[in-house]
């Protein structure tokens, strides 16, 4: 069930540290904007616990299973889009960026001001009403492959109990609140993590019937937090993403970077 937010404030104080782990700017390496150049603003902490067996933890683990203390302030996003002027683009991403309402809803601001497009990567948790729509939303909601096992070590080396399963549980799949989003929000893509499983695929296309998402605004992922992984995965996900009549994304960030953080 969703958590009842009421509705967003603004910042008011643009030198307090915010739960921001990293601002830097990069290309942007997955879905319907691939290729653009864009400044990356990363939040910390997340309602999630991702695990994809073969496919590895979370590629930002530090922001969810073991999160960092955010270290930037607004002031500092402010700062990095003067030193970029010519970049229009942000990726805010996380750890769970709706986590922090007010946040979104500020940046929401700061974008309508300098005429720079959104995109919110989300698993679509908990829908936030911005004063300003985001421009896109990147929806990437966590099927059943992405439940941690009982026997995973977490890469800090934390068993996984009970306790992070039931967390991880208690807000996947959130489809009311992702109904308000994509409804609420200007444009959207369906960006689902596949790990080369028929069950995985059977929910992808179940959820994206019962959503009324339209195959060419879904973009078929891999699973896979290291670059050795991905390399299985790509022919794997392409060969699937065409038979289902699906986009395809790979990413290019763990290919071209691997496990390199802020790139």
């Amino acid at each position: 069930m969703e958590k009842e937010y009421k509705k967003p404030s603004r910042i008011l104080d643009y030198n307090k540290k915010l739960p921001l782990l990293e601002i830097y700017p990069c290309i942007q390496s997955e879905g319907s904007r691939q290729g653009r150049p864009t400044i990356a603003v990363r939040t910390t902490g997340c309602t999630h616990r991702c695990w994809f067996g073969e496919g590895g933890w979370c590629d930002s683990w530090y922001t969810s299973i073991h999160p960092e203390k955010g270290i930037y302030t607004f002031n500092d996003i402010i700062k990095i889009y003067d030193e970029n002027p010519e970049i229009k683009e942000m990726m805010l991403t996380g750890g769970s960026p709706t986590m922090q309402p007010d946040l979104c809803n500020e940046l929401t601001h700061f974008a309508h001001e300098r005429g720079i497009c959104i995109t919110i990567e989300t698993e679509g948790s908990h829908f936030i009403e911005t004063d300003y729509p985001f421009g896109l939303v990147s929806l990437s909601p966590k099927f059943s492959n992405s439940v941690p096992s009982l026997d995973a070590t977490t890469p800090m080396g934390k068993n996984v109990d009970q306790k992070m399963i039931d967390q991880h549980n208690k807000f996947r799949l959130n489809k009311e609140a992702i109904r308000k989003t994509l409804d609420y929000h200007i444009d959207f893509h369906y960006k689902p993590v596949y790990d080369g499983t028929q069950s995985t695929m059977d929910e992808i296309e179940t959820f994206r019937i019962e959503m009324n998402i339209p195959k060419n605004k879904t973009w078929l992922m891999p699973a896979g937090d290291t670059r050795e992984e991905l390399i299985k995965q790509y022919p794997i996900s392409l060969e699937k993403a065409f038979e289902m009549g699906y986009n395809w994304t790979g990413r290019d960030h763990i290919i071209s970077y691997d496990t390199k953080r802020a790139v």
